[in-house]
């Protein structure tokens, strides 16, 4: 049990690092946790989080948001916008689908 509050104090002193290792900036994970920017970089530098916006933070900063993920899937689509497409029924009749 000790271990585990142990483990906690480590990763909340560890936030900050946390932070700028997810790539995420500042602002949008004050946004997405519906805090103004100000309060978020007081609360990084402090280390003054609660621990439901501990576990709001890490949520936003460890899962792909769909934010990102529709970014990442643009620069892909553009990455590809100029090369060949097939149809389905194309893709069908070289697969030899019916």
């Amino acid at each position: 049990m000790i271990q585990i509050v142990e483990n906690y104090i480590k990763v909340k002193k560890a936030i900050p690092e946390l932070i700028d290792l997810s790539g995420f900036r500042n602002d949008f994970i004050a946004k997405k946790m519906g805090m103004k920017s100000a309060n978020f970089s007081i609360k990084k530098q402090r280390g003054s989080w609660s621990d439901v916006e501990v576990n709001e933070l890490l949520e936003i900063i460890t899962k792909p948001s769909e934010d990102v993920e529709d970014y990442l899937l643009l620069l892909d689509m553009r990455a590809k916008k100029d090369e060949e497409t097939l149809t389905l029924q194309e893709f069908k009749e070289q697969m030899g689908w019916r």
